[in-house]
C-alpha cells in the first residue's frame, strides 16, 4: 500500500481544510526519477517529504495528522493511536486517506470521527461512518484525475450492524485482508528528545562507526532471562551494563537517537513503509541528518519506496532537494495552514534556503515587530 494523499477537515487546530500530496505535482524529467519513487507508468511519489516552519507553526500537529490518517488505514484502534489528540474535542473530523493497493486500484477512505468527554476528562473517540471508493489506475486518464472520484458512488460503507467491528477501528480492515494489502508505520513523534534505547538487538558497526568513531563494540546478551549490554571505546577496557538506560552515562544523546533512527531506517526501507520524524535535526549534525534524506532519495538503495516525512527549523536541509513538490511550508495565523512549495516557488533552480529565509515565502521567518519587542525587553533587564 502506497499514500497517494490525506486530506482533513473539522480539526480544531487548523484555520482551513488539510490536503497534503505525496504524489509528484511538478512534470518529473529524467535527472529526476533517480530520487522518485515510481509507482506505475508516470506516476511517482516523493521519498522524502519536509514540513518546515517556524517555532510554534504546528508542525508536530500536521504530522499528527499523517500518523493518524497512516494508523486508521493500518487497522489500528483510534484510541490506542498516540496521534489521537491532534481530533481534540472534534465533533466532526473527516478524514480522506487516498491510497494505491496491490490489485493496482487508486481508493478513498473517508473516516468521519467524533469525540466524547469521558469520565477521567480525556477524549475518547468513535467512528460516525465510514465510505471506500475505488478505481483501477489504468482507468485514469491523467495525474491530474488521480484522486478524484468526483460523482463516483462508493464500493463500501460502514454498516451499523458490523457487531464485530470496535467503534475506533476503521472497516478498511475487510478490504485490506481481500487485497492482502497492509502498511509498515515506523514513527519517531515521541522520541523527539529521547535518550534510551528501545530495543535489545545487535547493532551494526557500521551505524556505530558512523555515529561514534570512538565506539569499537556494542552489543547486547540474553542469559537466563536477563539482558546483558557490552559497550566499548578504543583503548579502553569493555563495560559491561544491565540495564539500558544507564547507556545515557556513556553515549550522546545524538548517538542514542542515531542508533534508533538508522535501525527503523532500515525497516522502512526494506518494507516500503513510513518514518515519520519530529525534528530530525534533534541531537543531529547535518552530516547525519542528510545522509538519512540522501538514503531515501537514492532509488537504487530505496528500490521498495520507503518514505521519510519530517519536519525541521533548519531551511538549509532544503537545499537537499533539486524539486519543490516535496516541500511543505507550515505556518500558524489564527489557526494551522500547509502549503505545498510549489505552488508558491515555480522556479526549481531558486536556491530554497535563500528563498525561505528572506521571508519571501512569508510567515516563514519571525515577526520583525516581535524581535524589537524580544531586544527592548532584554535591554532593559540588563540595564
Amino acid at each position: 500500500m502506497k499514500i497517494l494523499r490525506i486530506t482533513a477537515q473539522g480539526l480544531p487546530l487548523f484555520k482551513e481544510n488539510l490536503d497534503i500530496c505525496f504524489y509528484t505535482q511538478q512534470r518529473v524529467s529524467e535527472d529526476d526519477k533517480c530520487s522518485l519513487y515510481n509507482l506505475i507508468d508516470n506516476y511517482y511519489l516523493h521519498t522524502t517529504n519536509a514540513f518546515i516552519g517556524i517555532n510554534a507553526s504546528g508542525k508536530t500537529s500536521v504530522l499528527k495528522v499523517i500518523n493518524l490518517a497512516l494508523n486508521i488505514v493500518k487497522n489500528e484502534p483510534i484510541n490506542h493511536v498516540e496521534a489521537k489528540t491532534i481530533l481534540g474535542g472534534a465533533r466532526e473530523a473527516t478524514i480522506c486517506t487516498y491510497f494505491y493497493d496491490n490489485r493496482k486500484y487508486v481508493c478513498c477512505l473517508e473516516t468521519v470521527i467524533t469525540a466524547k468527554k469521558a469520565k477521567a476528562g480525556d477524549y475518547v473517540y468513535s467512528i460516525l461512518s465510514e465510505r471506500l471508493w475505488e478505481k483501477s489506475i489504468v482507468s485514469i486518464k491523467s495525474k491530474k484525475y488521480l484522486t478524484d472520484f468526483t460523482g463516483m458512488e462508493p464500493v463500501a460503507s460502514r454498516n451499523s450492524d458490523e457487531a464485530y467491528l470496535s467503534d475506533d477501528v476503521s472497516f478498511i480492515i475487510a478490504h485490506n485482508k481481500k487485497a492482502n494489502d497492509t502498511v509498515e508505520v515506523f514513527s519517531l513523534l515521541s522520541y523527539t528528545n529521547v535518550n534510551v534505547l528501545p530495543f535489545t538487538e545487535d547493532i551494526p558497526l557500521e551505524v556505530i562507526a558512523f555515529l561514534d568513531p570512538t565506539i569499537e563494540k556494542l552489543c547486547f546478551e540474553q542469559t537466563e532471562g536477563k539482558t546483558f549490554i557490552h559497550l566499548k571505546f578504543r583503548n579502553e577496557d569493555e563495560i559491561v551494563l544491565n540495564n539500558a538506560v544507564d547507556l545515557e552515562q556513556y553515549l550522546s544523546s545524538g548517538t542514542i537517537k542515531g542508533i534508533i533512527t538508522f535501525s527503523m531506517v532500515k525497516e522502512v526501507l526494506q518494507s516500503g513503509g513510513y518514518l515519520l520524524v519530529d525534528e530530525i535535526e534533534n541531537h543531529f549534525n547535518k552530516e547525519i541528518v542528510t545522509t538519512i534524506i540522501r538514503f531515501f532519495m537514492d532509488s537504487r538503495l530505496n528500490k521498495n519506496g520507503g518514505t521519510l516525512i519530517f519536519t525541521t527549523h533548519y531551511s538549509e536541509l532544503l537545499d537537499e532537494y533539486d524539486r519543490n513538490d516535496g516541500i511543505h511550508i507550515v505556518r500558524n495565523r489564527n489557526g494551522i495552514t500547509v502549503e505545498n512549495l510549489s505552488s508558491i516557488l515555480k522556479r526549481n533552480d531558486i536556491k530554497k534556503s535563500d528563498a525561505y529565509q528572506s521571508g519571501f515565502l512569508q510567515g516563514t521567518t519571525p515577526m520583525y515587530e516581535s524581535y524589537v519587542k524580544l531586544k527592548r525587553n532584554l535591554f532593559d533587564s540588563i540595564h
